[in-house]
């Protein structure tokens, strides 16, 4: 999910055309370095008030159990804390053509292409998503609570804890954690979809094992409750994602098509309107917006039927999505779909 280190890297060596790009991306990521601390140091200030030590206390459970029992990675990264007194960490920009479900790609020499471009600037992200509606792409924009070096800037403190997570419900943060470090196990670097999916796959899979066994029944009950709301937005928005996509690959000129989408969408507005939830979505809603949950929700059930295959075994998975991640896309994909045999 998110990672805007990857970018920051990936400017600096297509040289001078992304040197705005690499400015924006360097400073902020070396501002949240310096702000974050150990969470040991945080729990020793006698003024730290009591619900954000609960969480911290929380994250280091979380943390200690991610290494422990979903053998991810066992280093420093979310063992510090930071807060960057804003509700987002980067503001991500999605784009998509104006007659297709499909991101456009930022690529870059070595780290490959991804679906988005993050920003540290709010201002920064609008000034490039003008951009890009004005060449006719569909465009969202979305604050982004946390994104994972890959392990890199283990070498400087790690990954950090940060104020726009560290208040989420107990299974909601575990899944954060979870998500952000299985970044850190395996990353195919043309392919976002891939990434996002298996990271969901590990957040989901680990939040289970977690509230099975580490939490109480309160917590259980909450993270079912938002199990059962995201559901119920997927099948509100499920059937729209796929006219879509049949009337963008349909013979009809494209005076058609436009219309249809527009059909589509306004039928989606008025589907949406009883939660105010689901309805704010629904405004706002494009093209972009159904690229983007496609990126981290298409993939992950052949994700977790692959760790069933695995014999649910962590180490094993892993080690099959490093094979995976390894291989060409189309080849990767096919696999990926394809049932093991004796497993």
């Amino acid at each position: 999910m998110k990672r805007a280190w990857l970018l920051l890297m990936a400017a600096l060596l297509s040289g001078c055309g992304q040197l705005g790009y690499l400015s924006q991306s360097l400073g902020g990521h070396l501002r949240l370095m310096s702000a974050a601390r150990p969470v040991d140091d945080w729990l020793a200030q006698p003024d730290l008030s009591p619900a954000l030590r609960d969480q911290l206390v929380l994250s280091r459970r979380i943390r200690d159990f991610a290494s422990a029992s979903l053998h991810l990675p066992d280093n420093p990264s979310y063992r510090r804390y930071a807060d960057l007194k804003r509700s987002a960490v980067v503001w991500n920009v999605v784009a998509t053509p104006e007659l297709s479900l499909g991101l456009t790609s930022s690529c870059f020499p070595v780290m490959g292409c991804v679906g988005y471009r993050g920003f540290f600037d709010r201002a920064a992200a609008d000034a490039h998503a003008e951009t890009l509606r004005k060449a006719g792409l569909d465009v969202m924009i979305y604050g982004v609570p946390a994104y994972s070096t890959l392990g890199w800037s283990n070498w400087i403190g790690g990954d950090p804890l940060l104020n726009t997570f560290i208040n989420y419900p107990e299974g909601e943060l575990a899944q954060m954690i979870f998500h952000e470090l299985a970044h850190q196990v395996a990353y195919a670097a043309d392919d976002t979809p891939f990434n996002e999916a298996f990271a969901t796959a590990v957040e989901r899979l680990g939040a289970a094992a977690w509230l099975q066994s580490q939490a109480g029944p309160a917590a259980r009950a909450e993270y079912s409750a938002g199990l059962a709301r995201r559901e119920r937005f997927r099948a509100l928005i499920r059937p729209y994602r796929d006219q879509l996509a049949a009337l963008y690959a349909s013979e009809q000129p494209e005076p058609a098509k436009l219309a249809g989408k527009a059909r589509l969408f306004e039928q989606l507005r008025a589907a949406a309107a009883a939660d105010a939830g689901f309805s704010a979505w629904a405004s706002r809603a494009n093209n972009a917006s159904f690229a983007l949950l496609s990126a981290y929700a298409d993939l992950s059930p052949a994700f977790e039927a692959l760790f069933k295959q695995m014999g649910s075994d962590w180490p094993r998975f892993y080690a099959e999505v490093q094979r995976l991640a390894a291989l060409p896309k189309p080849e990767r994909r096919a696999q990926l779909a394809m049932p093991k045999q004796g497993d």
